[in-house]
């Protein structure tokens, strides 16, 4: 799927700053800047969308701005989950979640070992809101033979 015009997509994640204000424009849980850090250092992969806005009457292009994101923790062998996956409501409904998917599964597939019978486990925790994205995606759910949890801090 092609972008529309003004979007490219990119090959890592977008800087500290970017990442924070993804996170919190789209509804993510905010992180702090050390959180933000180590996240993305401790991506497997990852891959982002800026726009750029065409050229204003004087001549002087604007900077490119990231849009969307998506990333993959895991361990480059078996276990991948799909995390991060945010696109600025002002840019949603253009297809770019749907290309920063596709572009994360194919690193997955380009990748990672595949013998007969035993391929990657990919997996995701999927808000309401992505549902039918990753349904279109070939995610399907897990229950009820697993259902996600998580550790509730005191």
């Amino acid at each position: 799927m092609a972008l529309p015009p003004g979007y490219t997509l990119h090959s890592g994640l977008p800087s500290v700053d970017a990442y924070l204000h993804l996170r919190s424009s789209t509804g993510l849980s905010p992180k702090c800047a050390s959180q933000a850090t180590a996240s993305i250092n401790g991506t497997w992969y990852g891959c982002h969308v800026t726009y750029q806005s065409p050229t204003n009457s004087d001549n002087e292009s604007s900077q490119p701005e990231a849009v969307a994101m998506g990333r993959i923790v895991g361990d480059g062998g078996w276990y991948f989950v799909i995390a991060d996956m945010a696109v600025l409501t002002s840019h949603q409904r253009k297809g770019l979640g749907d290309v920063i998917l596709k572009q994360l599964l194919k690193k997955i597939k380009e990748v990672a070992p595949v013998e007969e019978g035993f391929r990657p486990y990919i997996n995701l925790l999927a808000d309401a809101p992505g549902r039918r994205l990753y349904e279109r995606n070939g995610f399907v759910y897990t229950d009820p033979h697993s259902l996600g949890m998580m550790f509730q801090w005191d």
